[in-house]
């Protein structure tokens, strides 16, 4: 809907026109009905009225037709508006396969964004206008929301969890950022903004912060540290756990007998619980790191991972890497095991 209508936020997303429109038709069916019951009950009352103290009222015989079609009415708005939401739901809830990934770690009371390029901001987002931006997020502590009145889109972002949203923004300018879900006594505070750009303008701004380290290259740099690769090797040398090449979107084997996506979650929950969905073939000989990499470590062996699949955050300091201790296929990612 349009900024004019009092109380409602400017839509500036490819798809709060969508939540609009199944809102309003939402809210004009209830205003329908309320009219429609409201109207009757009072015709009802003074048309059936007792007129007289001894009145007896004619008795009223019932109606097949009368009853399907006040059954079959309110169903059939029922169905319309079920389909519609999940319709709405589904579009929004399932990112497109080629949108620009930014990792979003909350936090009290703050958010921590970081773009695959290794530009770092905090309660801020800069993105470009008509392109698809995919968010994956997680938290340091509590649940918190990330929430964007003007796009029409929101989620939880849940400690141990990865959660992910997407919208495109059509309009440049300078929108609200909230944490919609009550985070602790600053949590009013926790704001920010999502400032749309033109392409060329957000080309400039990324050219001017060039100084951070891409999550992949970062998060390649600790799996060294860390000394996956004497588990993980790039051709299966370790041979104590598996090849990280090219595993990411792929399913993976379980001793159970199971299958599991191999996933921004999967790489989280192998990096600090390893045991917990044990690879065929391998052996439970990986050690936790819980306590040891923080959320925002965690999202760089991640971004390493992915960037072997060749998909996700790919960066030529990642490729190159000829490093015998690290070859492109090791991480502290649990036997992913």
């Amino acid at each position: 809907m349009q900024g004019w209508i009092p109380l409602v936020p400017e839509s500036a997303s490819s798809v709060s026109w969508k939540v609009d429109a199944l809102y309003f038709y939402l809210s004009g069916v209830t205003l329908f009905f309320t009219l429609l019951i409201g109207s009757l009950l009072i015709f009802f009352v003074i048309r059936y009225r007792r007129r007289t103290p001894y009145e007896i009222p004619r008795p009223i015989a019932g109606s097949h037709k009368l009853e399907t079609l006040w059954t079959a009415i309110p169903f059939i708005i029922a169905m319309t508006m079920f389909g519609w939401g999940a319709r709405v739901y589904f579009e929004q809830y399932k990112p497109p396969a080629n949108a620009m990934e930014i990792y979003v770690v909350g936090k009290q009371w703050m958010w921590k964004l970081q773009h695959a390029t290794g530009q770092r901001e905090i309660n801020e987002l800069h993105v470009p206008v008509n392109r698809k931006i995919k968010l994956i997020m997680t938290t340091e502590d509590v649940i918190h929301d990330f929430f964007v009145p003007a796009f029409r889109t929101k989620a939880d972002v849940i400690p141990g969890r990865y959660t992910t949203l997407w919208f495109e923004a059509t309009k440049p300018g300078q929108y609200h950022l909230f944490c919609a879900e009550y985070c602790g006594m600053n949590h009013s505070g926790m704001t920010g903004s999502v400032i749309v750009m033109e392409q060329r303008e957000f080309d400039d701004w990324l050219s001017g912060n060039t100084g951070s380290m891409t999550p992949a290259t970062a998060g390649q740099q600790l799996f060294q540290t860390l000394g996956c690769a004497s588990c993980h090797g790039a051709n299966g040398e370790g041979g104590r756990g598996p090849d990280l090449i090219g595993i990411f979107g792929k399913n993976q084997q379980l001793q159970s007998g199971q299958t599991v996506t191999v996933d921004e979650g999967y790489i989280r929950e192998s990096i600090t619980d390893p045991q917990a969905k044990l690879v065929a073939g391998f052996g439970p000989i990986m050690p936790t790191f819980q306590g040891q990499v923080s959320e925002d470590q965690i999202v760089q062996l991640i971004a390493f991972i992915k960037s072997l699949h060749g998909t996700g955050q790919t960066t030529p300091a990642v490729a190159a890497s000829p490093s015998p201790t690290a070859r492109p296929g090791a991480s502290p990612t649990r036997n992913i095991r």
